[in-house]
């Protein structure tokens, strides 16, 4: 369908169901339904799962990334706008002909988003399956190709020593935080994808520990974290010998750890 094909009518009625159900962007989320929807019966029923609380992406299907659209299934970690900014810090450093892995990928997005500004070479990994199956979606086979694994083990042996660029967007909310985040996280996206262990940093540490294994020398680490573990995450970094530095977009509120590996 168009929102051209839907009578003005029938769009003014899901306007104000996605107001009255708390959509601060009622008009943008009823086209983008609208758009989105085959017919008159998928429409309303999109419409129900969007007031019911669904997250848009997974009603639509998809999340706007950095300019791109990338394919988003129920399941499956939703892309933040905040961490387009790691992989603004990430293609910094991204030279042509890079290797470029996207650890812990989930739909891919980190990922899609490098190789559509940069040719690289690209592997994307993660553990859980459907995870494994919108990232190959979005990546396979212009791309890159997707690996299923827990961390580094998912990886081709061949390129240990030889990633020029890690991006490992880990989950890094506490534990005991969980709860306090807004209804759509909470209640839809997979508590795996969310939870960091008890200071948030549980995934982040095992990612750090091996990773002077895996990367080139010169090669980066780059991660994502909150305010008050940027101090800690830094440590991690240097204490397995990464040269470390935190940068911010103070706009998007992102905080990103960026490592180089020396090959000492």
């Amino acid at each position: 369908m168009t929102v051209a094909s839907v009578p003005s009518a029938d769009l003014g009625e899901i306007i104000s169901r996605l107001r009255a159900a708390g959509c601060v962007f009622a008009e943008d989320e009823a086209a983008l339904i609208a758009e989105t929807a085959r017919d008159a019966a998928d429409l309303d029923a999109m419409t129900e799962r969007r007031v019911s609380g669904e997250p848009l992406e997974y009603v639509v299907g998809w999340a706007s990334f950095r300019g791109l659209r990338i394919a988003v299934d129920p399941g499956v970690f939703i892309p933040r706008r905040r961490t387009e900014f790691l992989v603004e810090e990430a293609l910094r450093v991204t030279a042509p002909g890079a290797v470029v892995v996207d650890l812990c990928c989930g739909s891919g997005a980190l990922g899609a988003a490098v190789a559509a500004e940069q040719q690289v070479t690209l592997h994307a990994a993660d553990l859980e399956s459907a995870s494994v199956r919108c990232a190959t979606r979005n990546l396979v086979p212009a791309r890159g190709t997707v690996h299923q694994g827990d961390l580094y083990d998912a990886l081709p042996a061949q390129l240990r020593g030889h990633i020029d660029v890690l991006l490992a967007n880990v989950p890094y909310v506490p534990t005991e935080e969980i709860r306090l985040l807004p209804a759509e996280a909470r209640l839809y996206e997979p508590h795996v994808t969310l939870d960091g262990g008890p200071d948030g940093l549980r995934m982040l540490r095992r990612v750090v520990a091996d990773a002077g294994e895996w990367l080139a020398p010169g090669g980066h680490l780059f991660v994502e974290v909150s305010d008050h573990q940027a101090p800690l995450a830094l440590g991690v970094f240097v204490e397995h010998g990464l040269a470390a530095e935190v940068t911010l977009d103070e706009e998007l509120g992102a905080n990103v750890v960026h490592g180089t590996y020396l090959g000492l």
